[in-house]
């Protein structure tokens, strides 16, 4: 006869295990009528035997009784609030008052999504969570244990044989929208209020005395902190978060370590133009010292740690109505869906657009025309749908049949591999000619003034533009017969075009439309190849050897440079007399007196513009860097030089005067 203790815990660890699979890994082994038949089999056999029930077993999640109020529990360590910054200087002042208390040390940050939920605290004692309390006062918090447990995020023992005696984890309880969504469904069908937001589901969810309705609620967390611990500490933020992992809990997720602020920045913009792939709600991005040695040095003032700081933005949001979706051909065949929205007025202006990035994310947030939905605006972002409001969908809506060809041009669409862009294949493509033609005239690239998009338009209409070699071929004649286009606006254009000749070649780069090339990758290039010949003739790893390039973007620029259509193209703009190199002054000395070398500037110049010396530098074989470390090898420093010139004199590393510096240009010249 078998042991019903050991059935017992088979059937645990095989439930314990399908959640993992489900929950951390997005995928299934199992049915859910298997997964459910594995529930009642261990509801059975513990009804049976009730003396081996214990408070970690899987069925202890769909809640027990009701309890009879809320109770104030002590936080071990207090749940501080962190300082808020509201734009990058902010955050630059923030990181100097951190170098200040740190001199000499090299700092590496944590970039991390900033949840909008509820904070929480979970405590865990020999691996078996014990007690989950609101953040409250920072001091005391309300114990809501017994809606914790029902939350699928939060597993009652934690991974592992050996769990440490005591850990604490902090982080936040959220609802996703996708689960505000469901919800407001199952509330109309009720005949019910549907709810507002996200937040306030999870606020009052969290604090409800029946954790059966909290278990409704499908509630989820991310760990992003930790308080009391008790064994062998993580030394880095990164590593406890890969410790979180294995344990049993979810990370907030995309966390970016960086060696440096100026990373750290680059990240943050990088996450806020990626915040309409989200699914659930944020209010900023949170920076924060790795070392936790470093975070006990700096300590914290009396209401928030001095090692973080959250870097806010402000968020709106508004409900209007789909009236369509359209969607647009970019100047690398991308196409982009676009959403055409009932006006509504968001942040101080009136919203009648907002995109919808790609095919994948229309399916995942359900977005159908005709649907009323949550338009968001955070930031200097472009707007973007949040959610579809689907229990105001009175009718059925069919599906958004994305485009499986070029609106444009009908070519098949193909979608990157690997990747989530379905774009049109077809270089010879109007709507990618006129876009790579509006590129092509702008600042950053060949700067030619009065290419606007309306006379664009009119030129690949009437076919007098088909190439960007075309531009050039244009006659006063041809210019003057079109829309707007007067004798004096013509003559203007035709000189801006023959002025643009002579930019040279890193704006030419830059111009071309080259997938992930922009201004700062074409100037890096340029500099170092110095001709579109030597480009021409460079390998994959020749180009991803480049400073910042790598393989994917060297891939990228070899295909284009390799292809027929790129080889045409430069052919024709070098027949038209299109400057096709850098002057010799400006590309890169390989034996120059920086060659090698990584250079830090610091301070007020008052001989050179920041970028102009970081171009010399550049030129004469050096690297430009944005912050102090025991690899940098030389510190130019101008006036009112600050925690730069500070951490360069503890380290040792060389400082150079202007004076200096252009004496080493001098000699080398």
């Amino acid at each position: 006869m078998s042991d019903p203790g050991e059935e017992i815990a088979n059937l645990r660890e095989q439930i314990r295990w399908h959640d993992c699979l489900y929950y951390d890994q997005a995928r299934a082994e199992i049915s859910d009528l298997e997964y459910d038949r594995l529930q009642a089999s261990l509801c059975a056999l513990e009804a049976a035997h009730p003396e081996l029930v214990t408070p970690d077993s899987p069925t202890q999640r769909v809640g027990g009784e009701p309890v009879a109020e809320l109770i104030s529990v002590t936080h071990r360590l207090p749940m501080l609030s962190i300082e808020n910054t509201y734009s990058v200087d902010e955050l630059r002042q923030f990181a100097a008052r951190v170098a200040k208390l740190l001199p000499g040390e090299e700092i590496a940050w944590a970039v991390e999504l900033k949840i909008d939920g509820v904070a929480v605290s979970l405590r865990y004692e020999n691996g078996e969570l014990v007690q989950a309390a609101t953040r409250g006062n920072g001091a005391i918090g309300d114990d809501i244990t017994h809606n914790a447990r029902t939350i699928a995020d939060i597993p009652l023992r934690l991974n592992g044989e050996s769990p440490p005696p005591v850990v604490e984890f902090r982080g936040e309880i959220y609802m996703a929208n996708s689960g505000l969504v469901l919800l407001n469904e199952e509330q109309c069908a009720k005949a019910e209020e549907p709810y507002a937001n996200t937040r306030n589901v999870a606020a009052g969810s969290i604090r409800l005395l029946d954790p059966k309705i909290c278990a409704a609620r499908r509630l989820r967390m991310f760990v992003h902190g930790l308080g009391d611990f008790v064994g062998d500490a993580p030394r880095t933020h990164a590593e406890f978060l890969e410790r979180v992992k294995q344990w049993g809990l979810k990370p907030t997720p995309d966390v970016t370590i960086c060696p440096d602020l100026e990373t750290a920045i680059a990240a943050c913009e990088q996450m806020i133009e990626r915040l309409h792939e989200l699914d659930f709600e944020v209010d900023g991005l949170v920076v924060k010292v790795n070392a936790f040695d470093q975070r006990d040095r700096l300590g914290n003032t009396s209401k928030s740690p001095r090692w973080v700081v959250a870097y806010k933005f402000e968020k709106y949001e508004a409900v209007t109505r789909l009236n369509d979706i359209v969607v647009q051909v970019g100047k690398t065949g991308v196409i982009t869906p676009v959403a055409e929205l009932e006006p509504v007025e968001l942040a101080g202006t009136v919203v009648r657009r907002a995109s919808l990035h790609n095919a994948e994310e229309i399916e995942r947030k359900d977005i159908r025309i005709g649907d009323r939905v949550v338009v968001e605006k955070a930031g200097k972002v472009i707007p973007h749908i949040v959610r579809v409001e689907k229990h105001e969908r009175t009718a059925e809506l069919p599906p958004f049949p994305f485009p499986t060809h070029c609106p444009e041009c009908g070519a098949a669409a193909i979608k990157d591999e690997g990747g989530v862009y379905i774009r049109c294949p077809n270089p010879a493509c109007p709507a990618q000619l006129r876009e790579r033609i509006r590129y092509y005239a702008t600042r950053n690239a060949m700067d030619i003034e009065g290419l606007g998009e309306k006379l664009i338009e009119q030129l690949v209409a009437k076919g007098l533009v088909k190439s960007l070699g075309d531009l050039y071929r244009l006659q006063l004649g041809q210019l003057i017969d079109l829309e707007r286009m007067g004798t004096k606006s013509a003559e203007n254009l035709i000189a801006q075009l023959e002025r643009s000749k002579t930019q040279g070649l890193a704006r030419l780069l830059n111009a071309l439309s080259i997938r992930h090339v922009g201004v700062r990758t074409a100037q890096l290039l340029a500099a170092r190849f110095g001709t579109i010949d030597a480009l021409l003739a460079a390998g994959g790893d020749e180009l991803a050897n480049t400073a910042e390039v790598g393989p994917i973007i060297a891939k990228s620029i070899n295909e284009y440079l390799q292809s027929d259509f790129g080889r045409l193209t430069i052919a024709e703009l070098r027949e038209l007399g299109v400057v096709l190199e850098l002057p010799a002054s400006e590309r890169v000395n390989a034996a120059g007196p920086f060659a090698g070398k990584t250079i830090v500037v610091t301070g007020t110049l008052q001989h050179f513009k920041r970028d102009e010396i970081e171009r010399l530098i550049t030129q004469h074989g050096g690297k430009p860097a944005g912050s102090v470390s025991k690899k940098t090898d030389f510190v130019v420093a101008g006036a009112e030089a600050g925690s730069k010139l500070a951490k360069a004199q503890q380290l040792g590393v060389k400082v150079l005067t202007e004076q200096e510096f252009r004496a080493l240009l001098d000699r080398q010249a």
